[in-house]
């Protein structure tokens, strides 16, 4: 099997362009003595003020546990004690997953004080995970929760698949906060992705110099397994450290940032406005509204283009909610200042909509829903003009006048 895999590296090697050849030298892990085997492990502390790019890591120790709870949108997490968190994130033999993928470097990050350490369990050869398991299950046994990027679709259902393969029994699971949701929803309007590097160097400022290229690892741990020196993965470990880092610095980030929304709290000028944006969508949707529109008056405030309109309409739904429909219609109308096409098209019918039902002044629902066409399909458009024509028909019929010719007199003593 290990000879099939190595080929398949090294023409996908050959393809990509393969790996430098590793400078001599020992394998930069240590063997350690359990009471379940030896394991083999590298160690490194970071000290309280250490900073991943601008983020100091400490920072993570700080999270509210109601706002990471909103962040994640999981409620289980806003109980957990984050002083006890594991960092997690593993190397492995292939990205597909499934039985064939082994976990040969198993990264974990525990706060010690405000230091953190940084403890990776290696795999020294094919066939002697269970040790390594153990000590896992142990660590997680003395953690709150753990945090990943993307744990919850590859990390930690590899680990599961390996503790059942390896007849090792699995420890119970811990809550997860997996910061790759939490990204996602935040960032989404950079429109560039939310790559675990691109974050780093976009969000942190962070940016590697000559770190590994993820998909050599594989082939960097079979050239190892087939008698290759073992600096050969010197970088391999040094880029699980900084993505152990990575985890610490965002988690920090990404709560700082979230808490100026709060009440008393004004958001800091200068902040990028599609970050603001998606913290006020991530609001909206924990139902801290009070926060979304912080966010997303902030958010208008610093941009002029798709951005703004976005925020401004997103400020006119949570003016609505709160019942204040006169600040909702001046979102609007703000973002009609700047919005051409589909996008004016589709804030003239929310225009046509509150002036209807919330302004009750149907002669400008007209107006807007007239300007609302390529927000509708023809028939509904169709049958939203006919109604309030209707509606403006009927309020202006002049009412006939009663003059009581019609009703009978009621009679004497009745």
């Amino acid at each position: 099997m290990l000879s099939d895999w190595s080929e398949r590296q090294e023409l996908a090697a050959a393809r990509r362009g393969a790996a430098p050849a590793p400078p001599q030298g020992p394998l930069p892990v240590e063997a350690r003595t359990t009471t379940h085997g030896t394991v083999h492990v590298s160690e490194r502390i970071h000290p309280p003020d250490h900073h991943h790019g601008s983020a100091p890591v400490a920072a993570a120790l700080d999270v509210e546990g109601a706002l990471v709870a909103s962040l994640a949108l999981h409620a289980d997490l806003a109980g957990v004690d984050y002083q006890r968190m594991l960092f997690l994130d593993t190397e492995t033999t292939g990205l597909a997953g499934g039985t064939g993928t082994v976990p040969f470097l198993v990264g974990l990050a525990w706060f010690e004080g405000r230091s953190l350490k940084v403890h990776q369990l290696f795999l020294r050869r094919l066939g002697e995970e269970a040790p390594m398991l153990r000590a896992l299950s142990e660590r997680m046994a003395a953690s709150s929760c753990l945090v990943t990027f993307n744990g919850k679709s590859f990390d930690w259902p590899l680990l599961r698949t390996r503790f059942v393969l390896n007849r090792v029994p699995a420890p119970a699971e811990l809550p997860h906060l997996d910061l790759l949701h939490c990204a996602r929803r935040v960032f989404k309007h950079r429109g560039a992705g939310t790559r675990l590097v691109h974050l780093e160097d976009q969000v942190l400022g962070f940016r590697r110099v000559d770190d590994v290229d993820g998909s050599l690892i594989p082939e960097l741990y079979f050239r190892y397994l087939r008698g290759g020196d073992g600096a050969a993965l010197t970088p391999v470990l040094e880029h699980n450290i900084n993505d152990l880092l990575l985890l610490a610095a965002l988690l920090g980030e990404l709560v700082r940032r979230f808490r100026a929304g709060g009440a008393g709290v004004a958001v800091p000028r200068g902040e990028d406005p599609r970050d603001l944006l998606g913290f006020a969508g991530v609001a909206l949707r924990a139902r801290d509204y009070e926060r979304a529109q912080a966010f997303a008056r902030a958010a208008a405030a610093g941009d002029q283009g798709a951005v703004g309109i976005e925020a401004l309409a997103l400020a006119s739904r949570l003016s609505r909610k709160a019942g204040d429909a006169p600040s909702a219609a001046t979102h609007l109308h703000r973002a009609l200042e700047v919005a051409r096409g589909f996008q004016a098209a589709t804030l003239h019918l929310e225009l046509s909509k509150l002036y209807e039902h919330a302004l009750k002044d149907l002669a400008r629902a007209l107006h807007h829903a007239k300007l609302s066409k390529a927000a509708e399909t023809p028939p509904d458009h169709q049958r939203r003009l006919l109604r309030l024509e209707a509606r403006i028909a009927r309020t202006t019929r002049t009412p006939s006048l009663d003059l009581g010719m019609g009703r009978p007199s009621p009679r004497p003593g009745t």
